[in-house]
Parts: structure tokens; sequence; C-alpha cells
């Protein structure tokens, strides 16, 4: 096809070989069939998948009965047959030892096309809902060479204004830290966030049949926002952001250049925006995004104290030593909350336990140490629910007295006192 398109444009078969990379012989061969009316004999062979008409023809009418069912029931998930099933049908069932693409090539001569699938254009209200995803960008040089970074891209649905965080990871604390700093910088926190499938997000399932990522639950319900997990295979469910991040591919040009580090492709990368958002035209308002930006701030919830990034939370008892378990090791907690349930997140380099919505009490994570004391813990007055712990005695407090001065500091009358509290 190629040989006949250049050949009618006036190239001769010299250049047409040349263009093409081959032989001389090639284009003047093509070229003299089309000219003594050649036909393809291929065009006129039985398909082979043809010999399993009518178990074609069963199967196709169920799946089609099938989706109108579905249609009936209003079913999101309702679709036309696939042609790769009925190939596995066929091999499965009947024993075909023919290609997928035979099976195709006998379907679309056969049955009319599917019917096209339409989708609806929604324009959602100020402060409505934001919508996230991820970015890859294989090889960035931030001063190491060459490596994969993750762009995090989080875009506001009515005013199109974008944030781009740059990560090394996709787990669970860049996550959860990317939604903090671009909270931060669209400076206010929308009634809705719109995510992928992603197993941060969502841990089982997709879509609205999904199940929320407990930890992620548990960070959106801090913050104030509810997750919108978007159908499986559907793009378009959020394609503002889809549109971004090829935004970020042209605006930023990650790949062109070397940066001293990430923080410098992030300050280029805030710039950038700032700059698009003062130009581009924001299609539900007519203004610039800058401008429809300003004015959807007045719509957002204001942006709370963010918590520390984690990746896991979980609710823990506190026993009647004063302590919780998480993660093989005990921490104290203040004796008022024993008999209660505390949440504890594992933050990265530390441990936060959570009371009333607050944090009481830190430690640092993953070390050594499988007990962790806070002395703090177990001092205050009684509550109507909770008696405190007995206070140390005179031998506690003198080797308290000791664990707390550096051995160096140590005198002799020190242990002497230790010795004369023993009898």
């Amino acid at each position: 096809m190629t040989i006949e398109v250049l050949a009618e444009k006036g190239l001769s078969k010299r250049a047409i070989a040349r263009q093409l990379g081959v032989a001389d012989r090639t284009v003047r061969y093509h070229l003299e069939r089309k000219a003594d009316g050649a036909v393809d004999g291929r065009k006129g062979k039985v398909r082979r998948a043809a010999e399993h008409a009518d178990a074609i023809n069963v199967w196709w009418q169920d799946k089609l009965r099938q989706e109108q069912e579905a249609r009936k029931r209003r079913d999101p998930h309702a679709r036309p047959p696939n042609v790769l099933e009925l190939h596995e049908f066929l091999r499965d069932e009947h024993d075909y030892e023919g290609s997928y693409k035979s099976v195709l090539r006998f379907v679309r001569d056969t049955y009319p096309a599917p019917r096209r699938r339409t989708y609806r254009r929604v324009e959602t209200p100020p402060g409505a809902q934001a919508q996230t995803d991820w970015g890859e960008f294989p090889r960035v040089d931030v001063g190491d060479g060459p490596e994969p970074l993750h762009a995090f891209l989080m875009t506001l649905s009515h005013s199109r204004m974008t944030k781009i965080v740059w990560q090394r990871s996709e787990d669970q604390l860049s996550w959860l830290s990317s939604h903090n700093a671009a909270f931060r910088g669209l400076k206010g926190i929308p009634a809705v966030n719109r995510i992928d499938n992603l197993k941060t997000g969502i841990a089982r399932g997709a879509g609205a049949w999904g199940v929320i990522n407990p930890t992620y639950r548990t960070y959106a319900k801090s913050v104030g926002f509810h997750v919108d997990a978007c159908p499986p295979r559907a793009g378009n469910a959020k394609g503002k952001v889809e549109a971004k991040v090829r935004l970020g591919r042209l605006r930023i040009h990650p790949l062109d250049r070397r940066f001293a580090g990430i923080e410098e492709l992030q300050a280029i990368t805030d710039d950038r925006l700032d700059a698009w958002s003062r130009t581009s035209i924001c299609p539900a308002t007519g203004k610039t995004v800058r401008e429809s930006w300003q004015e959807e701030l007045l719509c957002l919830q204001t942006v709370p104290v963010l918590p520390e990034p984690f990746d896991i939370a979980i609710n823990r008892p506190v026993h009647k030593d004063c302590t919780v378990r998480f993660e093989n090791r005990a921490y104290t907690v203040p004796f008022r909350f024993v008999g209660r349930h505390l949440e504890v997140r594992g933050c990265s380099g530390r441990v936060q336990i959570l009371g009333d919505g607050e944090v009481v009490v830190e430690y640092p994570r993953d070390t050594e140490e499988r007990i962790l004391i806070d002395p703090e813990c177990y001092e205050g007055k009684a509550t109507d629910r909770v008696l405190p712990p007995p206070p140390l005695g005179r031998m506690g407090r003198k080797l308290q007295e000791i664990c707390e001065t550096p051995v160096e500091r140590r005198t002799i009358d020190l242990y002497a006192a230790l010795a004369e509290v023993a009898r």
C-alpha cells in the first residue's frame, strides 16, 4: 500500500526503494501486480473458525442476551461479547487449534460491530472534587544518574488547579506524604478525592465495590474528605488529572536535563505550574486557572493540622500495665487510657499513639528495645474510671536515679545509699 501511494505521488521506483529500504525489484514487482489487476489469494479463503460457526453463534447470542439483561438491571459492568473469551471457549470446549486472530477475523466478517460506548461529561461545582493519579518517569537525573521517579498529581476538578509532588516510590508513606504536600499547595481540602484502584488506596476490588485501604481510610477521616474510586478500565472517569500527567511531561521536561536534587526538580515544577495557571483558561469558568482557583478557595475546607504520613494504622487495647503492643514491641501510654482501644500509627521512623483524636505519646520506630517506657505515663491524678499505678518505692526511686545518671558522674555515695535502702 505504501509503495502504491508513493508511486501515485510521482516518486521514482528507485526513490521508493531507497526510502523503504527494499530492493528496486521489490517495488517493480508490486507495481506490476497492481497494473495487471492481481488479487490477493488470501481474501477468498474460508476462515478456519468457520468450522465451528454453529457453536460460535450459540455462544455469541447467549452473551448478547446476558448483556441486555445486565443493562436492564443498570449494571455498570454490562459489556458486549469478548472475542478473547470466545477464543478460549473454542479452545477449551471444541479443541480449536487456530489463533485468536483467526477468530477475530471470522467475527468481524459475520457479526456487526458492537455499539459505541458513550460517557457523560460532568463539570463538578467548586470545592466538590479533586482527582489524583501517579505519572511514571523512568529516567530522571536528580544528581546520581538516571533513575525512575514518580510524579503524584492532584487536580481540582472545577478550577483545574494542579499540584505535582515528586517521589522515589509509590508506597504508603509516599502516597500520604504526597497528599499532605498537595493539600498544602492547593490551600484547601475538597469534599471528595477521586482515585485509581491502586493498593495504597483500594485494598480489594475496584470502583464503588472496592474496599478502601484501612490506612488510607483512617487518613481521609482525619483530614476530612471522602474517597471515590474510579470504575476499572475507565480512564475518562478521571480525565482531568489524566490530562495533567501529559501536562507534566510537556511543561516540565524532566528527561531533558540534570537536576541538582529532587528539591530543585520540585521547585522548578512549582514555578512552571504557577506560570501555566496564569495563562491557561479553565473550561468551566472561562477565566484563567489561577483566577478560577482563587474563587474556588472559598468553597474548600481549611487545611487542618495534617497528620504525619503513616503506612500502618491499627487499633490496639491498653493493658493493665499501661502498654499497647505494636510490631512485637510494647509502648507505655498515659494510665487514664487503660481498658480502652487506642489508634497506633506506624510513621516514618516513629510510632504515634492517638487518643481522643490527638497524639498522646510517640516513640522511635523499629528500635532494638522491645519495651519502651515513658515514666510520665504513670503520673497524674486518678480519674472516675482508672486509678494511677502505685508510686515507686525507695529502692525503685534510687534505681531510677542511678539509671538516669551517666556512669562517669555516679558517686560512691549513690551506691552506698542504694545499699542502705536494700537493708
